[in-house]
């Protein structure tokens, strides 16, 4: 199994990762590996490469593993290199990738890499995952912003064509994002009970949809911006989370000019995986080409 370096430039990726054989054998060691038990006949097994597809076959019944089965990588026929490359960009850079530069840097078509883009930022969200944040004793600040076209308009969900995009953040740990097409209470109370565990302190500004937050198992603890107030007496606040929104808006405004709110979850938990990682970013590639959600094998 290749092994990673502590971080990597361009020259060692290439080293790492030379051709599709290697890419597709890392993805092989990383799911199955050599002893693999087979999912039909049940046996431990040697796997042998079949070259006439992305395969291996068992030893003994001849059942087919497709290592990119359940991966980004499935039902495509860009070079597996290119898109180990294409990840390898997106970890090496602090405000994304936009389409046009994927297109540029591997030379496939704009509409290739608008989905290997999209595809990527959706196997971020997988493997960052939604674990339930705060706990006794700890802080979670939640606050929502505003992403996109003009501010006319009212509604609970949309300004005009803004799109709503609530953040919950443990003090000192994780993020959050929801995209929401409403900001009533009951859905945003069930944002708060889905994402932070019971007995957390959470803090958040006068919005009404957070009123009832006590009653629901929670220390509510509120901030009054109107009053000049950012930080609660106990240190609460949701001025910590004001830095990744500043990420987040540094993306989309500098890297991708323009997102739409139908795919701005995307862009959103990009966002977030990255920050969760803010303090190891030189385990992202590592963790994004060996992690993936598990699938049947498909037989042959």
């Amino acid at each position: 199994m290749p092994m990673f370096t502590k971080s990597q430039n361009i020259a060692q990726f290439f080293k790492q990762f030379p051709d599709d054989e290697t890419c597709l054998q890392h993805l092989f060691n990383v799911r199955f590996g050599q002893g693999y038990e087979c999912p039909s006949c049940g046996r431990a097994s040697k796997w042998f490469r079949i070259k006439a597809e992305r395969a291996y076959s068992c030893q003994f019944c001849g059942h087919h593993l497709h290592p990119t089965v359940g991966t980004p990588f499935e039902a495509t026929r860009t070079p597996l290199q290119m898109w180990f490359y294409a990840i390898y960009l997106f970890t090496t850079t602090r405000n994304g990738v936009a389409a046009k530069e994927l297109q540029r840097q591997l030379g496939v078509t704009y509409k290739t890499a608008w989905r290997m883009a999209g595809l990527i930022r959706e196997h971020m969200a997988n493997v960052d995952g939604d674990e339930m944040l705060g706990g006794s004793g700890q802080i979670v600040e939640i606050d929502e912003t505003l992403i996109g076209g003009s501010v006319e308009g009212k509604g609970s969900g949309y300004k005009g064509n803004k799109t709503a995009v609530v953040g919950l953040m443990e003090r000192g740990g994780n993020v959050v994002t929801k995209v929401v097409t409403s900001r009533h209470r009951a859905p945003m109370e069930r944002i708060v009970l889905d994402n932070v565990q019971p007995g957390s302190t959470v803090a958040t500004d006068e919005f009404g949809s957070y009123r009832r937050l006590d009653t629901l198992g929670f220390d509510h603890v509120t901030v009054r911006h109107n009053k000049g107030q950012y930080t609660t007496p106990n240190g609460g606040g949701v001025n910590s989370i004001e830095g990744f929104w500043a990420q987040l808006k540094r993306s989309i405004n500098g890297t991708h000019i323009h997102v739409s709110g139908k795919h701005l979850w995307k862009y959103a938990k990009e966002a977030e995986y990255r920050f969760n990682r803010r303090n190891c970013a030189s385990m992202m590639l590592p963790e994004l080409l060996s992690t993936f959600q598990p699938s049947p094998p498909k037989s042959r």
